[in-house]
């Protein structure tokens, strides 16, 4: 009685270690970097600059780079992180207060970046201080994108089919170069592409299941 037992155990297993497969569909958004609005008084003194994409740890990175600072841009559906160098040989400044992410419909949006809490994005935000030929880890995130629900803090994407696809968002940033205020303005297009994925489900708790009840009856024998 025993055995006949397991054996039914046993094909019940079996039967639930098929493998399935379940199709879904995926929207993509390639975020680019494309123009670069530099401050009237770099280009006087400083005219050379350029923009570049490239792949590093399989992830596309966005670079702007001039005689005063090189940053590197990595945007996210929630978020835009960015590493800034200062190259010049003084210490510069993000003036937080003063930035802004205009979206798709140019409307300009409060950020907050690194280390403010959710609950304290709409206040007034310190300077960040880069030293001389450093660099800092940062990010930028509009305050209208977080909201408080269920007991907790979420933030929802900042693109979306129907109103990004092919538009352009840009990131205000300004940056204290001594006693001139330059006001950076970073243009990203939008690009969508949605892909259908295929998910490859198998129980590898089932099979843990079955050598275990093997073991027993081995055991039992």
């Amino acid at each position: 009685m025993k055995k006949l037992t397991f054996m039914l155990f046993l094909a019940v297993m079996l039967a639930s270690c098929g493998v399935y497969y379940r199709q879904r569909q995926e929207d993509i958004y390639k975020v680019r970097l494309r123009e670069v609005e530099q401050p009237e008084n770099v280009k006087e003194q400083y005219s050379k600059s350029k923009i570049t994409i490239f792949a590093e740890e399989n992830e596309t990175k966005n670079s702007y780079e001039d005689d005063f600072i090189k940053i590197i841009w990595l945007p996210a559906l929630t978020k835009f992180s960015f590493t800034l160098e200062n190259k010049s040989d003084n210490s510069i400044k993000i003036i937080w207060d003063e930035a802004v992410y205009i979206d798709e419909d140019n409307t300009s949006l409060k950020v907050m970046h690194s280390g403010v809490k959710y609950v304290d994005g709409e206040k007034a935000q310190p300077l960040t201080v880069i030293a001389k030929k450093t660099k800092i880890n940062d990010l930028v995130r509009p305050v209208d994108n977080i909201y408080f629900i269920d007991n907790g803090w979420h933030t929802q994407s900042l693109f979306s089919v129907e109103k990004s696809a092919g538009k352009t968002v840009k990131i205000l940033l300004p940056i204290q170069i001594q006693e001139t205020i330059n006001e950076y303005i970073f243009s990203f297009k939008i690009n969508h592409t949605r892909i259908t994925t295929v998910d490859t489900l198998s129980s590898k708790i089932n099979h843990t299941r079955i050598n275990t009840a093997d073991n027993k009856v081995k055991e039992q024998q």
